[in-house]
C-alpha cells in the first residue's frame, strides 16, 4: 500500500531539536518519521528509542545505520530490543556507510558488497530467532541466537544506489531505501532491478521500496526545493513542492514508478513543524486516494 513519510535531517537540525520535531510529527498525523546515522552526528538507535518512547503511533525508520560500525550481533540486539519495547513501529535499515568516514574510524572494508551479502542475511536470521553460524570474510558467528528475538521480525531495509548494490538489496533485504535526487524514471529503473534480482534469487513476497524526495511547502517552495536538488539535470523532476494537494499529486509519479513509500525530505529553509503539518496532510490525501 502506498504511504508517505518525512525525514528529520541531522544536517539542518540538531539533536536538541529532535524531541520537539518528533512530537510535531505525531501531532501532524504523520505515519512515519525517518532518520539516518551519518558520522559523526546523531546516533540511530538512541534516537529511535527516544522517539518511540515519546509517541504512541508514529513509526520510525532508520535509513540507514552503517554496517561497518557495528558487529551484526550488536545490531540485531539493538533492533530486537527496540522491537520488543515498541512492537511494529521500527523500520530498521543498514547500508555501506560513507567509505571515507568508515576509514576515519578504522572500519572501512575492502568489499562493501561482500559485507552486505554476509551481514543482511545474518541480521535477518538473528531477528527471526534462528541460531546463526557464519564464517565469512566479515561476518563470523558461532552458534549465535538472540535470547529475546522479536515476536514478529521487522523488515530489514538496505540502502542502495549503484546497479550492483540495487540488485543485491533485492536478493538479501526485505526492502530498499533510495536516496533523494532521482527522477521517477530513475527510481522506476531501480525498482525494476531490485525486483528482478529478488525474483531471480527465488524469494517470494513483495520487496518494500522507500524513496526520499526533496520537498518544500509554503512561500518560494519551488525555488527552495529545486535549489536543494543541486546541479543535477532537470532538477524540477527530482523534487516536490507547493500545497499538500500538489505534493500528493507529484508523489503519485513516484508511486507509479513502483515506489511504495515516498519519504519527504524537507528543503533546507523552513520551519520543521510546519513541514510536518504539510506532510501529514499529504499522507491523508494519499491514503484517501488509495482507499
Amino acid at each position: 500500500m502506498t504511504r508517505i513519510g518525512a525525514i528529520f535531517n541531522p544536517y539542518t537540525h540538531t539533536p536538541d531539536e529532535f524531541r520537539d520535531a518528533v512530537l510535531a510529527a505525531e501531532a501532524a498525523g504523520l505515519p512515519e518519521l525517518w532518520i539516518w546515522e551519518d558520522c559523526f552526528r546523531q546516533s540511530a538507535f538512541a534516537s529511535v528509542g527516544a522517539a518511540l518512547a515519546w509517541t504512541e503511533a508514529l513509526r520510525v525508520g532508520i535509513g540507514i545505520a552503517p554496517m561497518p560500525l557495528r558487529n551484526v550481533a550488536a545490531t540485531a540486539m539493538e533492533i530486537a530490543t527496540v522491537e520488543r519495547l515498541f512492537p511494529g513501529r521500527l523500520l530498521p535499515g543498514v547500508g555501506h556507510g560513507v567509505l571515507a568516514w568508515m576509514g576515519q574510524v578504522g572500519a572501512r572494508v575492502a568489499s562493501p558488497l561482500t559485507l552486505m551479502r554476509e551481514y543482511v542475511p545474518a541480521l535477518r536470521s538473528l531477528l527471526a530467532g534462528d541460531e546463526v553460524t557464519a564464517d565469512g570474510r566479515y561476518v563470523c558467528l558461532q552458534g549465535v541466537r538472540l535470547d529475546y528475538a522479536p515476536r514478529t521480525p521487522p523488515l530489514v531495509y538496505a540502502a542502495a544506489e549503484g546497479p550492483k548494490t540495487l540488485r543485491l538489496s533485492g536478493e538479501v533485504a526485505d526492502g530498499t531505501v533510495l536516496d533523494s535526487g532521482h527522477t521517477p524514471e530513475e527510481d522506476a529503473a531501480a525498482v525494476s532491478a531490485i525486483r528482478d534480482a529478488r525474483a531471480e534469487a527465488g524469494r517470494g513476497g513483495r520487496h518494500d521500496v522507500v524513496a526520499y524526495v526533496v520537498t518544500a511547502f509554503g512561500p518560494d517552495a519551488e525555488a527552495r526545493a529545486v535549489a536543494d536538488v543541486g546541479d543535477k539535470p532537470d532538477p524540477a523532476e527530482r523534487a516536490l513542492w507547493g500545497e499538500p494537494a500538489e505534493v500528493a499529486a507529484g508523489a503519485q509519479r513516484f508511486f507509479d514508478a513502483g515506489v511504495d513509500d515516498v519519504v519527504l525530505l524537507p528543503a533546507s529553509r523552513g520551519d520543521i513543524a510546519d513541514f510536518y503539518r504539510g506532510a501529514g496532510e499529504v499522507s491523508r490525501l494519499v491514503s484517501k486516494d488509495a482507499s
